[in-house]
């Protein structure tokens, strides 16, 4: 073990860590917002486009998580994470972009000695190119690698062995989260995302009344209470989304448990 100067100094550095998968469309942007922390790991489920190239050209250490069968980044994550060389982790996906006064409060944080916590991070959502205003989408992204696990499963939260902070949820100390440009992107992702969650919830029974009442429940909940009104019609539009993920979710899921039979037809 080095001398106790060393590994204080060690203590105030922060390794960012970028899961990606062909994700060369922003990739750039979020790495130019990050290009100032000290260590950027990018790990990467075997890309087929320019994803490591762009990292690579950026300085970033790239390590390679075999994608296999794996359908989610989650395995990924928890891999990469202990792949940094310093003890503190701030993980960014790859459509989020880090604003300058965000990562100098990460940095006032760890320069003070009693800040021994995890950090929820607080994320501004965008569609068709323009900011939701809303409610805080808050993102456990901040911790000690040492502290941290990541379960296996999709959008799980990490696991950590410390109290969980929220920081402010103020536009300079949020992440800004490039979300989908179109429609049609959305309906990718929602019939990618619940094809992810069907064995997750396999066991679970879905009554007549839920399937009815929840993709309800979401879009009330997305337009009234998350404050998509504030955002016109594109709120209306995101929350018919936040229903149909949940409408296409339980069809999945009934398919999967009762079977398709020609004698039902």
């Amino acid at each position: 073990m080095g001398p106790p100067d060393a590994a204080n100094a060690m203590n105030k550095k922060i390794s960012v860590v970028i899961n990606t998968c062909n994700a060369e469309l922003h990739l750039a942007k979020v790495l130019e917002s990050v290009k100032e922390f000290d260590e950027i790991v990018v790990c990467d489920m075997e890309s087929s486009d320019s994803t490591a190239d762009i990292a690579r050209n950026y300085g970033c250490k790239v390590v390679i998580f075999p994608k296999g069968e794996h359908k989610i980044c989650e395995p990924a994550r928890d891999f990469a994470i202990h792949l940094s060389t310093n003890e503190w982790v701030f993980v960014v996906d790859a459509d989020e972009v880090v604003p300058a006064t965000l990562k100098n409060y990460l940095y006032d944080l760890i320069e003070n000695r009693h800040f021994d916590d995890a950090l929820a991070i607080s994320r501004i959502n965008t569609f068709w190119g323009r900011r939701i205003k809303g409610s805080a989408d808050y993102q456990l992204r901040f911790f000690k690698k040492s502290n941290a696990f990541w379960p296996p499963v999709i959008h799980a939260r990490p696991q950590v062995n410390c109290a969980v902070k929220n920081a402010p949820a103020t536009p300079q100390l949020s992440l800004i989260h490039l979300d989908d440009p179109t429609v049609a992107q959305r309906m990718a992702k929602i019939n990618v995302y619940t094809d992810y969650e069907i064995p997750k919830r396999i066991n679970k029974k879905y009554g007549y009344a839920m399937m009815i009442l929840r993709p309800l429940w979401f879009f009330v909940r997305d337009y009234f209470f998350g404050k998509g009104y504030r955002n016109g019609r594109r709120g209306i539009v995101r929350a018919y989304m936040a229903s149909i993920y949940q409408m296409v979710l339980l069809s999945k899921l009934t398919e999967a448990q009762f079977g398709y039979k020609d004698s039902d037809a």
